[in-house]
């Protein structure tokens, strides 16, 4: 599996992985209708109840994304042996191939459990999390234990896409991940060997990345002491170059207001509007043309993303929204 800012790599048995298409089906889901307008995503009913601590993991870490194909016989049944399995097999790929016995005691901890508070209804599957812990001492059974890796798969408001699956497979598309690429690629590498499935990167394209700038910008946060700021790349340039726009939070969301015309719904021309005239006003003060640069990265008080898929959430107030929108960009590469 490939790294988070580096080109793809390959998996033992499986092949090079490559970056996906542009954002396009999700368009529809997301509320985006043919006539252009975008819905604020309404709080999911199964996230009414759902106890903020259960998801709090997921805040202020950087996470990868990936998209996965539908699992083939995968069961929530069966988590703690899937558990103890990966645990051997991690635990063989980091002593190169040596045959380790499932159930020895190992220094590496594995542990793969359900979140049913990450979904968007009760059609979605529950989100699983896998975990890779190091413990202290392998002799010792109470041993300090240290989390080294996490990996996240999970679907949010993404049920249409497993309305036609057999009952065989299980529908998961979106895969986020914290830690080092060498867990990643032993994760993944079991994940694909054992249910059939692919993974691939996820980029977030410019016009996904304007689209969450305009988004985060009119959401509505207690109390906002970060900047909205976003993160150009140069282009044609012997050597790599980056301009970063921060842009005051309330000044940000002033101009949002001029610009949106319907609360509750963001319309495409709304967002080109909101980005000229953010271009205008630094062209006014430094004589460059952001418009012929490349939007990279993106950064607010609700959550920051990255071109590459790299994302972090900071409000949990809006995350099951956001994970509605990348649940649709996975679906929509994996299709």
């Amino acid at each position: 599996m490939e790294s988070a800012d580096g080109p793809a790599r390959t998996l033992p048995s499986v092949g090079r992985l490559s970056w996906g298409p542009p954002f396009r089906r999700s368009q529809g889901r997301l509320g985006l209708s043919y006539g252009g307008q975008l819905l604020s995503p309404p709080t999911p009913r199964s996230q009414h109840n759902a106890d903020p601590q259960k998801t709090a993991f997921l805040l202020r870490k950087q996470w990868a994304l990936y998209s996965v194909t539908p699992l083939y016989g995968f069961s929530n049944a069966h988590l703690k042996h899937y558990a103890r399995l990966l645990s051997a097999f991690t635990a063989a790929e980091k002593q190169k191939g040596l045959a380790v016995e499932v159930g020895v005691e190992l220094d590496i901890k594995v542990t793969v459990s359900n979140i049913p508070d990450l979904k968007g209804s009760d059609r979605d599957q529950d989100a699983i999390l896998v975990q890779l812990s190091l413990r202290s001492s392998a002799s010792q059974k109470n041993s300090e234990e240290k989390l080294v890796w996490s990996g996240c798969f999970c679907c949010v408001s993404g049920d249409h896409l497993s309305e036609n699956l057999p009952e065989d497979f299980t529908c998961l598309p979106l895969f986020l991940v914290n830690g080092a690429e060498g867990y990643t690629s032993i994760v993944g590498s079991w994940f694909q060997k054992t249910f059939d499935c692919c993974f691939r990167r996820l980029a977030i394209s410019p016009l996904n990345l304007s689209w969450m700038a305009a988004m985060w910008t009119a959401c509505q946060v207690d109390k906002t002491t970060s900047a909205t700021e976003l993160v150009f790349s140069a282009p044609c340039l012997p050597y790599p170059l980056d301009i970063s726009y921060a842009v005051h939070p309330e000044d940000a969301k002033a101009l949002w207001n001029t610009v949106q015309k319907t609360p509750g719904e963001i319309t495409q021309e709304e967002v080109d509007v909101f980005m000229d005239c953010l271009y205008a006003h630094f062209h006014r003060h430094f004589k460059i043309h952001l418009s012929a640069t490349k939007l990279v990265k993106v950064s607010t008080a609700i959550a920051s993303a990255h071109c590459d898929g790299i994302i972090k959430f900071l409000q949990s107030k809006y995350l099951a929204g956001i994970l509605m929108l990348l649940t649709e960009l996975a679906i929509s590469q994996i299709q």
